[in-house]
Formats: C-alpha cells, sequence, structure tokens
C-alpha cells in the first residue's frame, strides 16, 4: 500500500503558504505516487490558484488529492502515515489524540519556512519531542544548498520549460487573452506585497525608452495601479495606459500558467516562497520582495540569499542586483539609473540565472527528500 500523507496548511498571506503545500501535495501524488490528504482553512483563497477547487465544498477530490476543509470544530479522522504540519501551523488536539492512539508508527513532519541563512543546514532534520505526549516531530528545512531539504521541483519541470518555444508562448498568451508582444518591448509581470514601491516602479516603467508590458494580478496592487492611472478600480480585465506602459490586469493564474507567465516574461517581480522559488526555475531575471517580519528579521533572510545567489556573478552584476533588490524591499529609493543598470544586464545575469538554477537541481528535490527521509521512519 503506498503511504498515506495529511498535509495541514494555514492561509497567512493569501497564496504563498497554500501554494507551496499545493504543490507539495500534487508532487507526493503525481511524481511519487503517495495518497494525500490536504487540510486547509480558506479555500476561497485556494480557488484562485486551484479553479478546479470549490471553495464551498468541505470535502472534495481535484487531481487525485483529498482536498478537506479545516474548521474549529475538527472531526475524529484516522491519521495518515505522515503528516506534514506546514509552516509552523499547529495540529488540531483532536488529531493529535488520534495520532497517539495509532498503532502504526508514523512520522510527524514540521515543514519550515525557506531561507538561505547558513543555521538552516544545522538544524535541518533535528527531532523534536512533544512536551507532553510520547510523540516527536522532525524540523523539515527546504534550502538551497547540500544539507537541507532542497527545493519543490517537479520531474519534468526542466523539460516542459525548455520545451517552451516560442510558438508554446505565443498560444499560451492567445489562450488567457494576454496582449502579444510588441517590437522591442520589455514584458515584465509584478507580484508583490502592499510594502512595495510600486509607484515608483510605474513612474520608471512609463518614462522607458521601449514600450513596457506590465502583467499583474487581481488585487491590491492592481487597484493601487488603476487608481494611479485614473481608473478607479481594477477588479474587471482592463488595460492601462501612461506614455511608454501598458498594464494589463489578469485573474490568477492556476499554477502551471503561472509557470508560463514566468517563461513569458522578460523580467518578473516575485514575493514571499512559492513565486520566489519558481522564478528561479524560469531562470528569467527577477526581482524578489520578501515577506516582512517584525524586527525587520527579513533583511537577515535577503542577506543571506542574496550572497548566496551572487556569489558566482561578476562583481558589476551582483552589485546591480543587490541595488535594486534592497531598493524594492524600501531600504533606499528606487530610481532609474538603478533599473536602467538592472536592464541594461539583463543578458549577463540570464546567463547567471541558468548556472544558479543548474546548481540548484543538482541537489535532490523537497518531495523527494520528504519521500526518503520518511519511507526510512516508517
Amino acid at each position: 500500500m503506498p503511504p498515506r500523507c495529511d498535509i495541514f496548511c494555514t492561509v497567512v498571506d493569501n497564496y504563498g503558504d497554500i501554494g507551496v503545500c499545493w504543490r507539495l501535495a500534487k508532487q507526493l501524488t503525481q511524481d511519487h505516487r503517495q495518497v494525500v490528504k490536504l487540510w486547509i482553512d480558506d479555500l476561497l483563497s485556494f480557488s484562485r490558484i486551484a479553479p478546479d477547487v470549490n471553495p464551498s465544498m468541505q470535502r472534495q477530490s481535484v487531481q487525485g488529492i483529498e482536498i478537506c476543509q479545516w474548521q474549529a470544530v475538527f472531526p475524529e479522522v484516522e491519521p495518515a502515515d505522515v503528516v506534514i504540519e506546514a509552516f509552523a501551523c499547529e495540529l488540531p488536539d483532536v488529531y493529535i489524540a488520534a495520532m497517539l492512539r495509532k498503532k502504526r508508527q508514523l512520522v510527524w513532519i514540521n515543514l519550515e519556512y525557506l531561507s538561505a541563512e547558513s543555521w538552516v543546514v544545522q538544524y535541518h532534520g533535528l527531532p523534536s519531542p512533544h512536551p507532553r505526549f510520547s510523540l516527536t516531530k522532525t524540523f523539515f528545512f527546504p534550502g538551497f544548498v547540500p544539507g537541507t531539504g532542497g527545493l519543490l521541483r517537479e520531474n519534468n519541470l526542466t523539460v516542459q520549460r525548455e520545451i517552451f518555444d516560442a510558438a508554446a508562448e505565443q498560444a499560451f498568451l492567445q489562450r488567457k487573452g494576454i496582449l502579444g508582444r510588441r517590437s522591442n518591448e520589455i514584458r515584465i509581470s509584478l507580484f508583490c506585497y502592499d510594502t512595495a514601491p510600486i509607484e515608483k516602479l510605474v513612474q520608471i516603467l512609463s518614462e522607458s525608452s521601449a514600450p513596457v508590458l506590465l502583467i499583474v494580478p487581481k488585487g491590491n496592487t492592481a487597484d493601487r495601479i488603476a487608481t494611479l492611472l485614473g481608473h478607479a478600480t481594477a477588479r474587471t480585465n482592463g488595460l492601462f495606459k501612461q506614455q511608454q506602459l501598458t498594464v494589463q490586469i489578469i485573474p490568477f493564474l492556476e499554477q502551471t500558467d503561472y509557470d508560463r507567465l514566468l517563461w513569458s516574461c522578460d523580467i518578473n517581480f516575485v514575493r514571499g516562497e512559492d513565486s520566489f522559488v519558481r522564478a528561479q526555475w524560469a531562470i528569467n531575471p527577477f526581482i524578489w520582495n520578501i515577506y516582512p517580519q517584525a524586527e525587520e528579521a527579513h533583511w537577515k533572510k535577503l542577506d543571506a540569499f542574496l550572497a548566496l545567489y551572487t556569489a558566482g556573478m561578476p562583481a558589476e552584476t551582483a552589485a546591480v542586483v543587490r541595488d535594486l533588490w534592497i531598493c524594492w524591499n524600501g531600504g533606499n529609493e528606487m530610481n532609474n539609473t538603478i533599473w536602467m543598470n538592472f536592464l541594461e544586464l539583463r543578458g549577463s545575469l540570464t546567463q547567471c540565472n541558468k548556472k544558479w538554477a543548474l546548481q540548484l537541481t543538482g541537489q535532490t528535490d523537497l518531495a523527494s527528500n520528504l519521500v526518503q527521509f520518511t519511507e526510512n521512519q516508517l
């Protein structure tokens, strides 16, 4: 019998947490033939990136995965062989009680947030005995270096990216109703937090020497841009223009289509964890908006990743990347010079990204590492 796996996820920033958990659930099912149940507390947010999910149904099957709404009153259920507690969410007391009654051995995983900080290697795989019960969970840290849990990467991802040629791109854009390419156009996707200096970016892109298409999903960022450009709302598909800038508002995309969008754009602004990792697999130049944390702890995470990511770059390219990323995260004020420096090094940066992605694919992916670890424990 294939192992059964329960994944628990609470939605914090709308899409990052569930984005990671949904990709993991699909990979465990499709690449590793496991029986997966996903417990999620916000089906509405989930349905925006997984349109087959019906937010009004408490239990449903999507792509071979059982989706269950995680409600305050949790039902009596039989725990799975592998229990994954994602991003420090706390399991329901009734579920822990059922884990204690389970006669067969189970594995309890605390899937942590992604970080490039050096301490991750030391803490990855450490056991954490429950303070009151005879249960132990293991800290599992995703990461960018050997000795960590690795990154989510489907078995066919590299091949799918390589066969995505100009014809496939055009077909994708037509299917999603996204504008076709103009001559000399710079095509950018924008996914960010409310803290990002969106107004400054719009000003800079409007004054570009080349035409720019900025593709933005519906939401707060789209509404801010629409208001900035003189429109009251961006809750329906629309095109807004200002000088050299055209903004296209699109619905949220299903995850495989979001990957295709990243592949189709010259530059990708991404945020949090899920889109951040997918942008690295996409190879095209990207700018990361890190989730702001108390006491500015996010700056340590940003610096740690930049140190790893830029280590193999020419000094000039590394400095340009660092300057723009720090500005985008509020460390300094963005200006046209910093943006133009980044644009001018796009070719060099793409080559660096290819080497970076190749380095990452040399490591075992997160789902495979999880499967190997749990199989050794069961």
